[in-house]
């Protein structure tokens, strides 16, 4: 018996994920190749993440679907075939039953089980997990899988619960979407869910109130179909694809634009922007000059180029202000895409409330008060968001060396080194945790679990128990985190990036949740710690 066998062998697994979205599918095959005993750990029903909990109507990606995908199996790339360019929400957990299937891994996954505490035994460097009916598994190393968008709110309104008729949160859609067939429909509001949800269901509804806190800058995503040619097409230009995704900023395919937007003439600029303008997918957003993220006069130009296509689409004048942001520039929040959302605005029975002008005061029996009327409603939606990136950590009593909480280890400011580990929490393993590059996510995730299981091979190789990085490496990597945000506009806004969700009733401080820089400069400082044995950390 090998000195980690030996070492694990009162322990019932030698890895615990957290989560069968994504990032967990892909840690339970990258550790399963290390011939490891694994489990992974699921709430919910089926494995999807992300795509198996999301399913309102006009859910999608705002990526290029052919970006959106596992790059490290040639035969999988061969087999699975797009349909559309920015593919929804059924056919993308249809792609994750598929990687599933093909790799075997439901073996591996237990679902139907929430984890409520994952607590650090100091005796024997391992970890105990308790789900919600009392079960425990323990394990030396732990990965969280737990996704950055999963822990759904409801705002902070009096009455939330009060309501009779039927209401939901966007991220538990019922399957049955005829219930909305002819209602009157009230959704709260208007951030990305949202703007999938409203153009889809203001189809269907009777009527449709939107009650807006605060306007979304949102373009046009102009998805289309993919033919078999098309898609053959694509097949060969994988390499060119993943290539151009690992060397840009954010891993997407698009390329920012060198030149200075205050430098190009007026008419050549416009020019330039009408013709991203009329791209699908994010060039609107990333193929832009880059100090439109940094430049307050750039911003403002590019927000007036966007404010005055929201207008030119709104028949009211009135309603097409309300609808632009005036509290923050273009960019500065995650810019969702759409296909038709302004038009629904157009409609007679689809209404705007402004909150600014009527605030909410309670949900009712019937609907919602708000400071002038109330609201009669058949159906409620909330497309109020998620206490995103810490908040699927918050939603676990994590407790690392000392009983130190997680929580309460982060309640002054996120610290992690890398933004996969956290000092006192050793042998946990954090993927698409706060401080990592976030960008296209299953980018990112296939770097961040390909670097944690080398890491875990490591550890087995050489007879290591227990891992975790010292506080000075995690103030190196704030300071290095925060130092890359300087200047950047959207670090000035309220919003999930930064740390702030104004539908929690508790005040957060602001803290950057994820990482500021370019991905391949995220990619070569994890890289320099493992060229260098992993010595930024104590191991015993």
């Amino acid at each position: 018996m090998s000195a980690f066998k030996e070492a694990n062998k009162d322990l019932d697994y030698d890895v615990l994920i957290i989560g069968a979205g994504l990032s967990g599918l892909y840690s339970l095959h990258r550790i399963r190749q290390l011939g490891l005993r694994v489990k992974v750990l699921e709430a919910g029903e089926a494995e999807g993440g992300t795509w198996f909990w999301n399913r309102y109507p006009g859910a999608r990606f705002d990526s290029e679907s052919y970006s959106y995908i596992f790059s490290f199996s040639q035969e999988l790339l061969d087999e699975w075939d797009w349909t559309e360019h920015f593919s929804p929400q059924p056919e993308t957990l249809k792609y994750i039953q598929y990687f599933t299937k093909k790799f075997d891994l439901k073996n591996d996954i237990q679902f139907d089980t929430r984890i409520k505490s994952a607590h650090f035994q100091t005796s024997s460097n391992s970890w105990l997990l308790t789900d919600e009916n009392g079960r425990t598994y323990s394990s030396r190393y732990i990965i969280t899988a737990m996704g950055i968008l999963n822990q759904p709110t409801l705002p902070v309104i009096e009455g939330v619960h009060d309501f009779k008729g039927q209401a939901w949160h966007t991220a538990r859609w019922p399957a049955d979407h005829s219930a909305l067939e002819g209602k009157r429909v009230g959704i709260i509001g208007t951030g990305a869910t949202a703007i999938q949800t409203i153009q889809e269901i203001y189809k269907m509804c009777g009527t449709l109130t939107v009650f807006q806190r605060t306007p979304n800058w949102t373009a046009p995503l102009r998805n289309t179909k993919i033919t078999p040619e098309e898609m053959a097409d694509i097949r060969r230009r994988y390499p060119t694809i993943f290539q151009q995704c690992l060397e840009s900023y954010s891993c997407f395919i698009h390329v920012t634009d060198s030149r200075k937007t205050t430098d190009l003439p007026r008419e050549e600029l416009i020019a330039h922007w009408e013709e991203l303008f009329q791209q699908p997918g994010f060039a609107k957003v990333l193929s832009v000059s880059s100090d439109v993220a940094f430049d307050r006069e750039a911003n403002k130009l590019y927000s007036e180029f966007h404010a005055n296509k929201i207008r030119a689409r709104i028949n009211d004048p009135v309603l097409a202000e309300k609808l632009i942001p005036k509290n923050h520039g273009f960019g500065t929040r995650r810019v969702p895409l759409e296909s038709g959302y302004y038009e629904a605005f157009n409609e007679p029975h689809v209404k705007l409330v402004d909150l600014h002008e009527t605030p909410i005061e309670r949900i009712t029996e019937k609907g919602i008060k708000t400071s002038d009327q109330e609201h009669e409603f058949d159906v409620l939606i909330y497309a109020t968001g998620f206490d995103a990136v810490t908040g699927s950590f918050g939603a676990v009593d994590f407790q690392g060396v000392g009983g130190q909480k997680l929580k309460e280890t982060w309640s002054n400011g996120i610290q992690t080194f890398l933004g996969l580990t956290v000092k006192d929490f050793p042998n946990m393993f954090m993927i698409m945790g706060p401080h990592q590059m976030f960008g296209n996510i299953p980018r990112s995730i296939e770097y961040a679990v390909d670097w944690v299981a080398d890491f875990i091979e490591y550890a087995r190789d050489n007879n290591v128990q227990c891992i975790q990085p010292t506080q000075e490496k995690m103030d190196g990597w704030y300071k290095h985190v925060e130092k890359l945000g300087e200047g950047l506009l959207a670090n000035e806004v309220d919003s999930w990036m930064t740390g702030v969700n104004k539908n929690l009733a508790t005040k957060q401080k602001r803290s950057l949740t994820r990482y500021n820089g370019p991905a391949p400069g995220y990619r070569k400082e994890c890289d320099a710690v493992k060229a260098r044995n992993y010595s930024d950390f104590v191991m015993s």
